[in-house]
């Protein structure tokens, strides 16, 4: 069993040795917002709730017994932060990742206490809004009532394995959000700055994802409906589940995961360093990553949906015909570049690769001639020019991605992927069968319990996708509007914190 708790849903899948799904489920809950800048779940309901009602649900569909079920595997967005008492309840909603953009703070003190360039060398990543020790800071800072009655602080996942199995655990992918606390090459904490945030104590113990995070107990079973003492892996985030899901296990390989924000996962065989991305352990030792993500993508969709296009809403009612297909229609006539209009994809801040909280969105080059079908394509390649800093700065870093695989909602708009194919000039693949995280959570659960020999055994289930190849004249059409995108942030960035004050 797989159980993937996002940003608006979670997803669950029961799929056998071959990798054939035999049960799914879907439950839905919100993204609060309860102040600008802040993006919390309530961890008790979303995240525990959504996995008791799922788990039931995947037994009751598949008619399964529970004691079939070899083991579970558990992904949660990443890296979120949730305080918890002795009897594991949540002292508050869970700070999210990323997206969550309050504590530029406490993001600026840790900064203040090293050198920049010493630090990445040490630690590999940069201090941003994705990073753990500032939201315990900022609970610390804002919270103190809070903060004294902490007995754990939390990821998503290590929530939920402890709920599952009262032990505290968390995957050394996840742990690389951890720094300074977190010592990626020693793969353990380190003591000299622990006093940072927390004790030690009150921090999950790091092990490896597909290693036993612990036994469902007989309290847990009874919520779940799963057997007591089957096997839970220590689990992952959702990226990196939804990663291994497409077959991104050997360097080379990439995910691009389009949700309601940007995520990407490039394994390499060393560990590199550049302050504008993430960098930390994969799966297994010895295993290595580079990771980035842009706050927004899916969400800014979803935004020009709800606020410009109410009318494809309505067709979509009307007709059965998704809104956003509707409004795809929409820009087909429009060329490369949108006119001249250039959209800073900043709607929340954003995380690589300017890692700027304060950093905020901008249409520019607006004239008369220009109409809502502009202002979308626009955002849509906005997007593109992001991601297409990325692949420029993993180059620089002597990478170069081989197989670029593309997942998640976005992917079903293939005018949008190919479009970001020609901007970044990268193919892309998209699978075939795209099911995501829960079904790389299935497939991390099946390799702990010996379900597979080895990774190159269980690729060979991934089915073939379709393949997008860049069209040159476009690319190059796209080249002096991606030049101005480059330089649109550092020109504005001094005004942009002025605005935010």
């Amino acid at each position: 069993m797989g159980i993937d708790i996002g940003t608006y849903e979670s997803k669950g899948v029961l799929s056998d040795d071959c990798g054939n799904i035999v049960a799914k489920h879907v439950a839905k809950h919100e993204l609060l917002t309860p102040k600008p800048g802040w993006c919390e779940h309530d961890a008790e309901r979303d995240w525990w709730g959504d996995l008791c009602t799922i788990s039931k649900n995947l037994i009751e569909k598949s008619g399964v017994s529970p004691n079939q079920i070899e083991a579970l595997g558990c992904s949660t967005a990443a890296t979120c932060c949730v305080p918890v008492d002795r009897e594991l309840k949540p002292l508050r909603n869970a700070i999210l990742y990323g997206v969550d953009t309050r504590t530029a703070k406490e993001i600026e003190y840790v900064k203040s206490l090293f050198d920049e360039k010493e630090f990445i060398a040490r630690y590999h990543n940069p201090i941003t809004t994705q990073s753990f020790v500032p939201k315990v800071l900022w609970i610390k800072n804002n919270e103190p009532e809070v903060y004294e009655k902490t007995y754990k602080f939390l990821l998503g996942t290590s929530f939920l394995v402890a709920r599952l199995t009262g032990n505290f655990v968390a995957d050394r992918y996840s742990l690389a959000a951890f720094v300074p606390v977190y010592d990626i090459e020693k793969g353990d904490y380190d003591d000299a700055y622990m006093g940072l945030c927390c004790r030690r104590d009150q921090l999950p113990d790091p092990m490896w994802t597909t290693e036993i995070g612990g036994r469902v107990t007989a309290e847990a079973a009874k919520a779940t409906g799963l057997a007591e003492g089957t096997p839970v892996i220590v689990g992952t985030a959702d990226a990196s589940a939804e990663a291994f899901s497409t077959g991104v296990i050997d360097p080379g390989d990439m995910m691009l995961m389009y949700g309601s924000s940007i995520f990407l996962i490039d394994v390499v065989d060393r560990l590199c360093d550049d302050a504008r991305l993430y960098a930390g352990n994969y799966f297994f030792p010895d295993t290595y990553v580079i990771k980035g993500g842009m706050s927004t993508s899916g969400t800014i969709t979803r935004w020009f949906r709800d606020k410009f296009y109410t009318d494809a809403l309505e067709k979509e009612r009307q007709t059965g015909r998704n809104a956003y297909d509707i409004m795809l229609d929409d820009i087909d006539a429009i060329p490369a570049g949108s006119d001249g209009l250039i959209t800073l994809p900043y709607f929340s801040g954003e995380r690589t690769p300017i890692n700027d909280p304060n950093a905020t969105g901008m249409m520019f080059g607006l004239t008369l001639n220009h109409t809502r079908a502009h202002m979308y394509r626009s955002a849509l390649e906005g997007v593109g020019y992001g991601i297409a800093q990325h692949f420029d700065i993993i180059r620089s870093m002597g990478q170069e991605p081989k197989n670029v695989y593309a997942v998640g909602g976005g992917t079903k708009s293939l005018s949008w992927m190919q479009l970001i194919t020609d901007i970044a000039n990268v193919p892309q693949i998209i699978r075939e069968v795209t099911i995501g995280a829960s079904f790389g959570d299935t497939l991390l659960a099946a390799l702990a319990v010996g379900r597979y020999k080895n990774t190159a055994e269980l690729k060979k289930l991934l089915t073939p996708g379709k393949a997008l190849v860049p069209d040159p004249v476009a690319h190059e059409a796209y080249q002096p509007y991606r030049q101005i995108y480059n330089d649109l942030y550092p020109a504005t960035k001094q005004l942009m914190h002025e605005l935010k004050k």
